[in-house]
């Protein structure tokens, strides 16, 4: 995959949140001193790509503009790549897209699967691999009583749909990377449904990446909501989606994750080593 240059192996994608209102850990790496210095824990911890978002997907979140997003995520994504650290953009905006891949970032993580105007155009002129992820509505609407029929197929259509939609606009087919959006417009059961089938999507012949880590439906299969506890729990759900053929995790807790894989039968190589 261009770009990148990852092994074969399962993928770590640690989560940096340079935000004050993001679901999970908002505020706690809002400053950019703290977002960096974590950033490279989380690649010391043994991520392989570290994950940096300047805008909170949460559901009911409000809209912040490229200038504020740019201006939160550029100087960590900038200290982390002259460390020597991979980085993803979690990023809609095209012109967000544009100032983190000129700033070192080596992979696009889209929430909007490249919809909003100039996105797919913009990734279209950049060599990075761009993630695209399904979700009902947005982020200020996804949670309104999301209704499927058949969430399975309806979310493999959609995927199916936006890699057309690549295709036409020149991103090629070998730089595209799924997600089908736990949490983004499901309801807690959608999200049980769809972690027994991620067979479906990792059949579509494109990479999966899988994020669920400290959701909300993740703290209602434990009666203790400590992080600690969700971090665990986070980490048994990632190794279901390797097991299921996922290539990426994206998590909060990379060390607790590392260690359940890397006790798995070898499926992830000491993700401290060199990668090629």
């Amino acid at each position: 995959m261009p770009a990148l240059g990852l092994s074969d192996d399962p993928q770590i994608m640690g989560i940096v949140n340079v935000t004050p209102d993001s679901f999970s850990d908002g505020g706690e790496f809002s400053s950019h001193a703290a977002a960096i210095e974590q950033g490279r824990k989380l690649s010391e911890d043994g991520a392989h790509v570290v994950d940096v978002g300047g805008e909170s997907t949460r559901p009911g979140a409000g809209l912040v503009s490229a200038d504020v997003e740019i201006a939160r995520v550029l100087p960590v994504i900038e200290a982390l790549v002259k460390d020597g650290i991979k980085v993803s953009v979690d990023t809609s905006k095209p012109e967000v897209m544009e100032a983190a891949v000129a700033a070192g970032a080596c992979m696009i993580n889209d929430i909007y699967a490249l919809r909003k105007p100039g996105a797919l155009a913009t990734v279209a002129r950049m060599d990075v691999p761009v993630c695209l992820m399904h979700m009902k509505g947005t982020p200020a609407t996804m949670q309104n009583a999301p209704r499927y029929e058949d969430i399975g197929r309806e979310i493999r259509e959609f995927l199916q749909s936006r890699i057309d939609a690549c295709g036409l606009g020149g991103v090629d087919r070998e730089r595209i990377v799924i997600d089908p959006g736990f949490g983004f417009g499901k309801t807690r059961q959608h999200n049980h449904t769809l972690i027994g089938h991620l067979e479906s999507f990792t059949g579509m012949g494109v990479p999966v990446l899988i994020g669920v880590s400290r959701k909300k439906f993740v703290r209602s299969l434990t009666r203790v909501a400590s992080r600690q506890t969700l971090d665990r729990v986070s980490a048994l759900l990632a190794l279901m989606a390797v097991e299921q053929g996922a290539r990426f995790v994206r998590v909060h807790n990379v060390d607790v994750t590392r260690k359940l894989l890397g006790q798995t039968n070898g499926l992830v190589s000491d993700p401290r080593s060199p990668v090629n």
